[in-house]
């Protein structure tokens, strides 16, 4: 089956935030403009990339925390409603949630109810992604849950824990995380991006400029993830991503922000997207 191809969403999308200020950055409306454009196969996907604040938003509710991320799908009391009956979350994060309100339910004996409640909240989110319709995602979820797990299997190692405690999955990648004592986990040769975050983790004592090299190497992965990718939705999907990483810096960091607003506007020019098909 071919993918759609969304020309005109694409350039609107482009003219829409051309006429936004960077310091008052609206991703919300952004994602909404995109639902409101694409098939209901490819809005499926642009709600689950955004199912990971849902799961964040989870986490803090369930740890009676009053963190919310409007990024999410839900808002704050329409979490706590699917805390109860999760019938519109993602069927596996729906498993999870049930599981861990009755222990003696069915979705319980299936999970390893010895992990923390997060731990097997976002293995169901990665899980969930891993079998999405869309290429892009499918890559993104793997590398953002290999890069969130390296961010905190080096902080385990900081703290004298051990990265068993907060490696989230299975596969090649996590298994080294849990295994090996060397500093880059022997994984310099399979991620070539590997070096620059741990470097961040590791030396970068300034919390926001740590902040800032991570979410390079997300924007650049991003990027790479898409580069033949034009106008469909894994390219809408890498856009996203990137509007999420702007969204966050206008509120951290008015000057990175505008920066980083304004790469997203170089890299969204339409013109060049012609020219290079």
């Amino acid at each position: 089956m071919f993918g759609s191809e969304y020309y005109c969403l694409v350039a609107g999308l482009r003219e829409y935030t051309l006429d936004t200020d960077a310091k008052g950055f609206d991703a919300q409306a952004v994602v909404a403009e995109v639902l409101d454009g694409v098939s209901r196969r490819d809005a499926a996907a642009v709600r689950l990339l955004y199912g990971y604040y849902d799961c964040e938003n989870i986490a803090a509710l369930r740890a009676g925390r009053s963190a919310h991320n409007p990024l999410g799908n839900f808002s704050r009391e329409e979490l706590a409603e699917q805390m109860k009956n999760p019938g519109r979350l993602p069927r596996r994060v729906a498993d999870a949630v049930r599981a861990y309100a009755d222990p003696e339910s069915e979705q319980a004996g299936e999970l390893d109810m010895d992990r923390r409640f997060e731990t097997a909240l976002f293995d169901a989110y990665y899980a969930e992604c891993a079998r999405s319709s869309s290429r892009f995602l499918r890559e993104w979820s793997l590398f953002d849950r290999n890069l969130r797990n390296i961010i905190a299997a080096v902080a385990a190692r900081a703290a004298g824990r051990t990265p068993e405690e907060v490696v989230v999955g299975g596969g090649d990648v996590c298994g080294q995380l849990r295994r090996s004592s060397a500093a880059d986990f022997g994984l310099r040769g399979e991620l070539p991006w590997i070096d620059a975050v741990i470097a961040a983790v590791n030396d970068e004592a300034n919390l926001v400029e740590k902040e800032h090299k991570i979410d390079l190497v997300r924007w650049n992965e991003s990027t790479e993830l898409a580069a033949f990718d034009y106008f469909d939705i894994d390219a809408i999907l890498s856009y996203l991503v990137r509007v999420n990483i702007v969204a966050r810096w206008t509120r951290l960091d008015d000057r990175r922000g505008r920066e980083m607003f304004g790469r997203l506007l170089a890299e969204l020019d339409g013109k060049e997207l012609i020219n290079k098909q």
